[in-house]
């Protein structure tokens, strides 16, 4: 049976999708942002076990991010004419094929049959698949549920399909740990997302039926999901049904950079999200050396999982309690989320114990988790109605921009001059909290 709506059917319709295809597309976007945090957790472990020095095994996974901010507007564009459902399919064979070639690749490497530095290379070239196809799998769901939802209905259904992503960077830490099995050791992660993803296919395949667009909507762009990433964005149904100008009119200006509306947000999206990186790529390398792992770092997945569960956790926090909680705007968020952030990373600097650093980590993670958002918004607000596709797109490459190389600078800069490179990332944090307070546009005159 098609699921291609009427040819008299329109978004507002009242028309809702049955449980059992949102669950089906809440997995899609689920299994690829768990597999992806797992990643983290054992990466640092597998490069040091590998006898390669840090910097390299941080660039060889942040590679991916670059891909990925390439290519997901192409499959953006892509979806309306090709079909959703093909494009999800695409995206799901991106993910399974990168984790299931990177982890025989990995246990090549640590079984000794190829050199730390060739299992480095060739992890970075079968990773690429992951950034380069895996990227058609988000917006093609979003485009997906936006397409067959009502106006009323399509603002909790894609804010739900959304946020799987924020839960995906919970349970991939989590998981980690407890799925290294003796007979695959620490690349164990890969296979097991790998064989969740192929089962998720499967079922997509089999249960989700055939689409062939009538109409245009297209997903939204996210980076690549991260640990302490965005949990996921709210749509506006009043901005994502057919009637919406998300397109750029012919005779319309196309939206610039260097906006004057737009720059001091975008300005602070760019220093924040790699101050954001650079301690997300540090930390599991950190946490080798502060509980003295480097000799033994199968053991360091737990604590790094840990870590990263706690500012994923707090994260989701900031996103899903704090700011509807507190009806926080977009200028209160960054700031308050930019002082957050500076005193975590400052506890972390100075911690040696596990509980100290998950608790530093925690405290930066929920500052960073009001900043995007709060960046996010502001973006969006400081631009009319008809620009708001430009500015969407002007917001993910942003936020793609600071993990293609922040996470191996803070690395690089971490090997070399620990303390210093705490402050840098501190510093950056700072200079956002002073700048903002003096530059950013006050949350009363944006929701005007």
């Amino acid at each position: 049976m098609s699921d291609m709506p009427a040819q008299h059917e329109s978004p507002l319709t009242g028309q809702k999708l049955p449980t059992d295809r949102m669950a089906l597309l809440f997995m899609v976007m689920l299994v690829t942002a768990a597999g992806n945090t797992a990643m983290q957790s054992v990466m640092p472990a597998i490069g040091t076990r590998l006898g390669v020095a840090d910097f390299w095994v941080s660039l060889a996974y942040s590679w991916s991010a670059l891909l990925w901010m390439i290519c997901a507007p192409r499959w953006a564009r892509l979806s309306d004419r090709r079909g959703r459902k093909a494009l999800m399919n695409l995206g799901l064979w991106g993910f399974i094929s990168s984790f299931a070639f990177c982890g025989l690749t990995l246990m090549a490497g640590l079984n000794g049959y190829i050199s730390g530095v060739w299992t480095l290379l060739i992890f970075a070239l079968f990773r690429s698949l992951y950034g380069g196809l895996g990227s058609a799998g988000p917006p093609a769901v979003q485009a997906y549920v936006a397409a067959r939802t009502s106006r009323q209905e399509r603002t909790q259904s894609l804010s739900m399909i959304s946020s799987s992503f924020g839960l995906g960077t919970v349970i991939g830490p989590a998981l980690a740990p407890l799925i290294i099995l003796p007979f695959l050791g620490l690349p164990s992660p890969f296979f097991i997302f790998a064989a969740f993803g192929l089962l998720v296919l499967v079922t997509l395949k089999l249960r989700l039926p055939d689409d062939t667009p009538s109409y245009s909507a297209r997903g939204r762009l996210i980076s690549e999901p991260m640990s302490t990433g965005a949990a996921g964005e709210v749509y506006d149904a009043e901005q994502h049904d057919e009637n919406s100008a998300d397109v750029v009119a012919p005779s319309q200006e196309r939206l610039s950079w260097r906006d004057p509306r737009l720059r001091p947000w975008l300005i602070t999206g760019l220093v924040g999200g790699h101050a954001n990186a650079m301690i997300l790529g540090l930390v599991g390398f950190m946490l080798l050396d502060r509980l003295d792992l480097r000799a033994t770092p199968e053991l360091a997945a737990g604590p790094t999982g840990l870590v990263l569960m706690a500012g994923a956790f707090a994260t989701l926090l900031a996103q899903w309690g704090l700011i509807p909680y507190l009806k926080m705007g977009p200028r209160s968020s960054t700031l308050w989320g930019m002082a957050l952030a500076a005193g975590g990373c400052t506890m972390v600097a100075f911690s040696w114990s596990l509980n100290a650093i998950a608790l530093g980590f925690a405290i930066a993670s929920l500052g960073f988790g009001l900043f995007r958002p709060g960046f996010t918004a502001g973006s969006s607000l400081a631009v009319t109605r008809a620009e708001q596709g430009q500015v969407a797109g002007i917001v993910a490459s942003i936020n793609g921009a600071a993990y293609i190389i922040a996470p191996a600078i803070g690395v690089w800069l971490y090997n070399i001059a620990p303390l210093e490179a705490f402050a840098i990332i501190i510093a950056l944090c700072v200079f956002l909290l002073v700048w903002g307070r003096r530059t950013l546009q006050p949350d009363e005159v944006l929701v005007r």
